[in-house]
């Protein structure tokens, strides 16, 4: 039992052991990198190049990428442009150390040290080559001791002086690089240079260009055949889809096949910059068109539900909801698109909060507008196709967005009201009225008797009884004064309808029966005029006005009520309303 302890505590301690130092072999390439003289500069580039070449050869990605910063570090790459970035850096260290194991075999004892046994001169140039290290003068890096820029410039047709040449013995063997493939059996006169590239390469563009268009050919037919497909199913869903993406998607697989072919023809330097940045350019539209069209298909999709569900979601809200939606996507596809042609999208979103005090100024109105529109959606004073009267605007709600509201005036014109105005305004919405008032006045003449004049009240009352569109239990006819001209009737009604439209059908339906009324009973309305009336000649007699019986006239105004024999409550019927046709 005791042995058993004994061989299982060795076994744990071993574990911990290599655990440890497993742990801390990365902790070596932790430690800064050492360019305080022209020796620890070359042996840390020729330490880093080698341990790149072994790693991966291995297949050891991760700590040949560890080795490569590394090598890069002792660069002083100031002068290179901008646009080349890492990899042009990464494609120079290559380069140099291909270069170097092919002129000299370093004798680190004859590098000056910092130690002053050997004087330091800046720049500091290894035997017998043009390959130079110098003091950095200025910037983060002032007083390091790094390969010169112009090397570093240079270094690519150092390499194609020297690339023919072997390795020299004891040296590290170079960093692994070998020629594109393609260049290797291209004949001699597609090798030569053409436009700051080899012309097999520039061959190779025009074929890619020619082959990438015909795949997004072959994938927008494809497209095509899947549409046809698609709408032999029973649901719509799948054939929008396809409708909508077959034209992006085929600009994404394009792209695909344009990034396979820049690692085929194996460019370098500025023209892969510019190449895999206008391939990434065109993969982020096709991806961020791809998303957009589903966005908008989303948005359709969720107002389906909406209606099948019933469910209480102004119809303002859904729209807004598609923006938003096709907006999110815009944004943060083209914050991954920065982000993957290498600018720092963090830095970016840092200076606009840097700047944000300027933007809030200057975007004060924006702000207001859109804190008005979430008044809106929130507190909901009128839905999309409501008669709304503000101040100085009168119409039907037609949009409702993120700066403005859309009214659409009786004249016809559209007008844009900021939603911070609709906030702070007093919003009259006259589409959410319950019941419709109506109030006016009839004037009758003075030669009407008060029978019929009580009867033609009553008929109206029977008018609006007979509606189906009325209120019943609260209206108003009565004769209340006496005007210049003529007898003034009161008329105080509501009606309970769905819009405007309606509203004029039945208000002239009410206003034809009381027409009709007033021919039945012989009351003659007056014009609201003055004149001279004679009421008889001389040695003449008034004629007397011809009454009717009592009897007959609380029968005519009683054949205007429901179901009454003259009662027509919806019209005549000799024309149909434009709104109803």
């Amino acid at each position: 039992m005791r042995s058993f302890h004994l061989v299982l505590w060795s076994v744990v301690f071993s574990l911990l052991s290599g655990a440890t130092a497993n742990a801390e072999a990365p902790l070596a390439f932790l430690q800064p990198v050492k360019t305080d003289h022209p020796q620890d500069t070359l042996r840390t580039f020729m330490t880093a190049m080698d341990t790149f070449r072994e790693a991966k050869a291995k297949g050891d990605l991760k700590t040949a990428e560890v080795a490569m910063d590394q090598a890069v570090q002792t660069l002083d790459t100031s002068r290179l442009p901008e646009v080349l970035g890492l990899d042009a850096a990464r494609e120079a260290a290559v380069l140099l150390k291909e270069v170097i194991d092919r002129v000299i075999v370093i004798d680190y004892t004859l590098v000056p040290p910092g130690d002053g046994s050997l004087e330091v001169i800046s720049p500091w140039r290894l035997k017998s080559t043009e390959i130079m290290i110098h003091r950095v003068q200025e910037g983060d890096r002032k007083g390091e001791f790094l390969f010169h820029p112009r090397t570093i410039a240079r270094v690519k047709s150092f390499y194609e002086i020297l690339k023919k040449r072997p390795y020299l013995e004891g040296s590290g063997q170079g960093a692994g690089y070998k020629d594109p493939w393609l260049q290797e059996i291209a004949p001699d006169w597609l090798k030569k240079d053409l436009l700051g590239l080899k012309r097999w390469q520039v061959l190779g563009i025009f074929f890619a260009i020619l082959g990438g268009l015909l795949i997004r050919r072959l994938s927008f037919l494809l497209g095509r055949l899947a549409l046809y497909f698609s709408k032999r199913t029973k649901s719509q869903l799948d054939d929008r889809i396809v409708l909508s993406t077959k034209k992006p998607l085929s600009w994404v697989v394009a792209s695909l096949f344009w990034f396979s072919c820049l690692h085929l023809l194996q460019f370098d330097g500025l023209s892969l910059s510019f190449l895999t940045m206008v391939v990434q350019i065109t993969l982020s539209i096709g991806v961020i068109w791809t998303f957009y069209q589903l966005a908008g298909i989303l948005a359709d999709y969720l107002h389906v539900v909406v209606d099948k569900a019933d469910m209480s979601l102004d119809e303002q809200i859904l729209p807004i909801l598609r923006k938003s939606i096709r907006i999110f996507v815009v944004v943060f596809g083209t914050l991954v698109a920065f982000q993957n042609l290498g600018i720092n999208v963090m830095s970016l979103i840092a200076g606009l909060g840097l700047g944000g005090l300027a933007f809030a100024l200057a975007a004060k109105d924006m702000a207001a507008n859109f804190f008005g529109s979430l008044m809106i959606f929130t507190d909901s004073p009128f839905r999309i196709g409501d008669w709304v009267k503000f101040p100085g605007v009168e119409g039907t709600v037609e949009s409702v967005g993120f700066r403005s509201t859309k009214i659409r005036t009786f004249y016809n014109s559209l007008v844009s009201v900021p939603n911070s105005e609709i906030a702070n305004a007093s919003v009259d919405n006259m589409g959410r009225r319950q019941y419709r008032r109506v109030s006016f006045e009839l004037g009758v003449t003075y030669a009407t008797p008060p029978e019929s004049l009580e009867a033609f009240l009553e008929g109206i009352k029977e008018i609006i009884r007979a509606n189906e569109f009325t209120r019943k239990d609260y209206f108003h006819v009565f004769f209340t004064s006496y005007g210049p001209s003529s007898l003034n009737i009161m008329l105080y009604y509501f009606l309970k309808v769905p819009d405007w439209s309606e509203e004029l059908i039945q208000k002239q339906n009410i206003n034809i029966e009381i027409l009709r009324l007033s021919k039945s009973l012989g009351v003659e309305f007056a014009f609201p005029t003055q004149s001279l009336h004679v009421e008889s000649m001389p040695k003449e007699k008034k004629p007397a006005p011809e009454t009717k019986a009592v009897e007959k006239l609380v029968k005519i105004a009683k054949s205007f009520g429901q179901k009454g024999e003259q009662a027509k409550p919806q019209g005549l019927s000799i024309f149909v309303p434009p709104s109803r046709g």
